[in-house]
């Protein structure tokens, strides 16, 4: 007999729905979650399509965790702490192997990001994975895009590039030793989400955003929202053992200025603020307008939507 809905939800999903700021979780019309008087609710949505988010063939358990991480990463770019999600989830078939790994890879980033899974919908489709988060943020402090100043160094968390080489390499485009395509391959499939260093940059940082379309794309947002320019250095920008270890490092700085899916945080910190642990100085902000990396080098290049 073909799953319901409420009987997929229930054995699936419905026992990862315990945190500390939720009162009510699955099983009513709606969740009660609570927030400490002291602070506000920031909430986003982010949504995946097989074929174009992801491979056909991805793990079904790496396409749940994936999916968490990439939206939980915009709670991080703003600094919020994570209080709960809600999971709508459109499969062409309710198949009890692939939801069974499904639901581990979403049980994982639960588990991961102190995350509970709060409500969420099912629906007969293709394959699409839409997760909402919701984060707590005091209630003065939020890092936002805007607030970039001219003189401001420019830093990005992590490594750049590493999910780009690993499509190229699943494209048959690269073949990089086992080593190192299994550390790329983790690292498109299995992104953390900085949100200890989200939290960490309250109060520091002048402006923020996640590396998700990839960082000439992204920090475009940041000079627009910040009416400011930002001058980026190739030659700075940090890149992995593995990526490194590419023939052709004009290809590696191509991968790490405009390959999207690292979720890395790149912000800005005025002139002689000391960056956190494991983040690297790529440029810095001046008066005018757009991005410049000194390279010719489209500067929409990135994911794009549409």
């Amino acid at each position: 007999m073909p799953l319901s809905e409420f009987t997929l939800i229930y054995r699936y999903f419905s026992a990862l729905g315990r945190g500390e700021a939720v009162d009510l979780s699955v099983g009513d019309d709606c969740a009660i979650l609570h927030l400490d008087a002291t602070e506000r609710l920031a909430t986003s949505v982010d949504t995946m399509v097989e074929g174009v988010h992801f491979p056909a063939d991805s793990f079904p358990e790496d396409i749940g965790f994936r999916a968490v991480s990439a939206a939980v990463s915009d709670l991080a770019a703003m600094g919020a702490r994570p209080i709960g999600m809600t999971l709508a989830l459109t499969l062409p078939e309710a198949d009890e192997l692939w939801l069974h790994a499904f639901s581990q890879g979403v049980a994982a980033a639960v588990a991961e990001y102190r995350l509970p899974l709060v409500g969420g919908d099912t629906t007969r489709g293709p394959l699409t994975i839409t997760v909402q988060v919701l984060g707590a943020l005091p209630a003065t402090q939020a890092l936002l895009r805007g607030g970039a100043a001219p003189g401001d160094e420019l830093y990005v968390s992590g490594t750049l590039g590493d999910a780009a080489a690993a499509l190229a390499f699943l494209a048959g485009d690269w073949r990089p030793p086992p080593d190192h395509a299994e550390y790329l391959l983790d690292r498109f499939n299995r992104p953390r989400a900085r949100i200890a260093l989200g939290r960490e940059l309250l109060g520091r940082a002048s402006a923020a955003i996640d590396i998700s379309d990839g960082l000439l794309a992204d920090a475009g947002h940041v000079a627009a929202a910040s009416g400011v320019k930002l001058l980026i250095e190739p030659a700075l920008l940090p890149l992995s053992p593995a990526l490194a270890a590419h023939p052709s490092r004009q290809q590696a700085i191509q991968w790490a200025l405009t390959g999207g899916d690292d979720y890395e945080l790149c912000f800005s910190l005025p002139a002689g603020e000391t960056a956190p642990a494991g983040c690297t100085r790529i440029g810095r902000a001046i008066a005018g307008s757009g991005v410049d990396c000194g390279l010719d080098v489209d500067m929409a290049a990135g994911y794009q939507h549409f």
